[in-house]
């Protein structure tokens, strides 16, 4: 039985202290200092290795908690002890709570903000170059709005107990493991201390690294199967990783393994639902289909992250745009339908399902907490970290409604003053949008640690309603998906807050600011030095994957059947278990469509893998060996991802430069024969085309 005074899941328990100094100093002037120092550094390395694959993004804190840690202590030793507006330059020993307040402050920003993407792609595809102003006003509005929502939201996303967000779980434990806190389950097993095992996991994975990532990167695209007969693109359509399906299997890379989530931190469960919604939809379906030809798939590789003109080429977008950079009807006839290879059609399908699957989903099992939440107050959480956090003030609504209706003008200005042809009526449907999906997309996401992309539906409404204006569709879904996806940022850091008893909004809001700011110099200083950028054979791997996916395909008419199947696909586990209370149906959920919408640019390279490595850790030791798994789980979890995150930087900045690949077998096999080219099924003869004629209504949409 659980003590009343213990969170009554044992992953809390496990990494979340289960007291509060309330005395100890938080939001000290050498916090913020390394916040905003943090906050700048970090968001800008963030885009640097965004445009790279593959990519580790600096999340959760991870290098910063590490470097930060010794800095924090360094200036509680060499800074005066003088006051500056009665605020004392050093309050004593660097607290955790310090420590904290730095990490959320380098993190709240820290990814690659999401209108970079809209930028770059105006760059790339559209040949739209706007000055500072225009790219300033757009990243603030579309990172800073969902701020208000997340605040709003707070009582259903962050006080609840159920609403773990397992990712936060690695965080904590790293801070009680460097501030040696005591907290539950600790001292019930002898071994090694949780500090020296994180020391020596992170040393080794940051090391390690060093072998696929440089001397043999084979042992990260490890298609062994392909190596046998290499230009057979049957072949390499199933087993290939660059381009094909991978069901070679292996990698020895973590950076690919934790590619879209961490395995230790994510429960078994939605793992799971992930990998059989994998192989089901990627390792069945997908090459019936593309073996079928149903979609034309056999003229173009099984897996891409680009769209195809009826010639097998490249889409040239720039061909059916007319002056305004709208699309010109008669030039999309004359030219060529667009298609996209069957993997990415599929993700398209997953992503349709998912949408409908989560609303039904929440509605089926949330209603009944959704209704108790509208009517409690925050102070009547059983929790014992909502108690403990009870004692400090909340921030009031007037707050955020003011963050609101700034970063809304900021938004106006920017899509009135510049021909974006993208109406203010757009941006309100947008943030319409947002708020309807912002609950029951983070209730899914607090549970099991993966997010629904709301995307489509965004394009997929703004092309019917604008048809033909790619940069109004662009601006729609950034507005739509990331004003959302910020509310869940924002909720997550809540939470972490939450766990560690510390208040961190004000901070936040700053800390975005300068990230947003950093990102835009980093992306122009990219465009203007890098050769080759965005280019699929850059030297260095910034091949830009997610911008090629952002901009790939903005007209495409979509399976919406999928929807459907979404909708009624909850009701199927629902209903056994009503019936069959024990049957592991129960465990089915969203995430089975979800989770592999990812789906390019990552590949079975990242989720097969990715799932044996969360069924050993997360079912297997945690089942049978669950003190082990207590205590030692998600510091492993830390020490991975960090370390990988610095042998990354290491390996980048150590041997930076167009020749830095050694040139032997090991490093050339994975991107040579079929699965390296590309190379289809079938090939077309010169001056031959495939597919249907063009379609009269054209939707802007891409995936997310």
């Amino acid at each position: 039985m659980v003590a009343q005074d213990e969170s009554p899941y044992p992953e809390v328990r496990s990494a979340v202290a289960n007291y509060d100094d309330p005395d100890m100093p938080v939001s000290t002037i050498r916090a913020w200092i390394l916040g905003l120092i943090f906050a700048g550094v970090v968001s800008g390395l963030n885009q640097l290795f965004y445009f790279r694959y593959p990519s580790v993004q600096i999340t959760a804190g991870m290098v910063t908690q590490l470097i930060s840690f010794p800095m924090g202590r360094a200036l509680a030793i060499i800074m005066p002890h003088w006051k500056i507006f009665g605020q004392p330059l050093n309050p004593g020993p660097f607290s955790v709570k310090e420590h904290v307040l730095v990490t959320i402050m380098s993190t709240v920003g820290a990814g690659s903000a999401y209108a970079m993407d809209v930028i770059a792609v105006q760059r790339l595809y559209y040949h739209q170059v706007y000055n500072f102003s225009y790219q300033w006003f757009l990243i603030m509005s579309t990172q800073l709005i969902g701020f208000s929502i997340g605040g709003i939201c707070r009582r259903f996303l962050v006080q609840p107990p159920s609403m773990i967000w397992p990712s936060n779980l690695v965080t904590c434990a790293l801070f009680n493991t460097l501030h040696s806190q005591q907290y539950t389950g600790m001292g019930e097993r002898g071994g090694i201390s949780r500090g020296r095992l994180f020391c020596c996991v992170f040393a080794a994975s940051a090391l390690w690294y060093y072998v696929p990532g440089y001397l043999f990167q084979a042992l990260s695209y490890f298609s062994w199967v392909t190596w046998i007969k290499p230009e057979d693109p049957v072949i390499a359509s199933l087993f290939g990783y660059v381009g094909g399906l991978g069901m070679s299997v292996l990698t020895f890379d973590w950076a690919q393994i934790a590619y879209v989530a961490s395995p230790l931190a994510t429960p078994w469960w939605a793992t799971a639902n992930t990998i059989i919604g994998f192989v089901l939809f990627y390792w069945i379906v997908t090459p019936i289909i593309h073996f079928s030809n149903v979609w034309y798939g056999e003229y173009m590789p099984i897996l891409s992250r680009i769209s195809y003109d009826n010639r097998g080429q490249a889409y040239n977008l720039t061909r059916i745009l007319n002056e305004q950079d709208t699309i010109d009807l008669d030039a999309y006839h004359a030219y060529s339908p667009l298609f996209l290879s069957t993997t990415f059609a599929m993700s398209y399908c997953m992503c349709f399902a998912a949408i409908t699957s989560t609303i039904v989903h929440t509605f089926i099992y949330f209603r009944q907490q959704l209704w108790i939440q509208c009517r409690r107050s925050l102070h009547e959480q059983p929790d014992v970290h909502a108690r403990l956090m009870a004692r400090y003030p909340v921030l009031p609504t007037w707050w955020y409604v003011c963050i609101f209706s700034f970063m809304f003008a900021c938004g106006v200005i920017s899509i009135e003053l510049w021909p974006t042809e993208f109406p203010v009526w757009g941006f309100l449907l947008a943030l319409a949008l947002a708020f309807f999906c912002v609950i029951p997309v983070g209730m899914l996401q607090a549970i099991t640690n993966w997010q629904i992309g709301i995307g489509v539906i965004a394009e997929l409404v703004i092309g019917y309603v604008l048809p033909g204006k790619p940069i109004a569709m662009m601006m729609f879904k950034t507005w739509g998906y990331n004003t959302m996806a910020q509310a869940l940022t924002f909720s997550s850091d809540f939470k972490l807050g939450h766990y560690m008893k510390v208040r961190a909004i004000c901070c936040s809001v700053f800390a975005t600011a300068i990230a947003g700011t950093v990102q835009l110099a980093v992306q122009e200083l990219m465009f203007s030095t890098i050769p080759d950028l965005c280019n699929s054979n850059q030297s260095d791997g910034f091949i830009c994957p997610g911008t090629q996916v952002f901009g790939t395909a903005s007209i495409v008419v979509p399976l919406m059947f999928f929807f459907l199947i979404g909708a009624v696909a909850p009701f199927i586990p629902y209903l056994v278990g009503k019936k069959y209370p024990n049957s592991l149906l129960k465990y089915i959920n969203p995430v089975l469509f979800d989770s592999n919408t990812f789906i390019p640019p990552a590949t079975a390279l990242n989720y097969v893998p990715f799932a044996l490595v969360s069924f050993l850790f997360q079912h297997v030791i945690r089942k049978r060996h669950f003190s082990w798994w207590r205590k030692y789980n998600y510091v492993v979890s830390a020490a991975l991802d960090s370390g990988v995150a610095v042998g990354i930087l290491l390996v980048y900045f150590t041997w930076i430069g167009e020749n830095n690949v050694l040139a032997w077998w090991g490093n050339t096999v994975p991107f040579t024969g079929a699965d390296g080219k590309g190379t289809p099924v079938k090939e077309l003869a010169p001056g031959q085309t495939f597919g249907f004629v063009a379609y009269p209504r054209i939707l802007s949409v891409h995936v997310h």
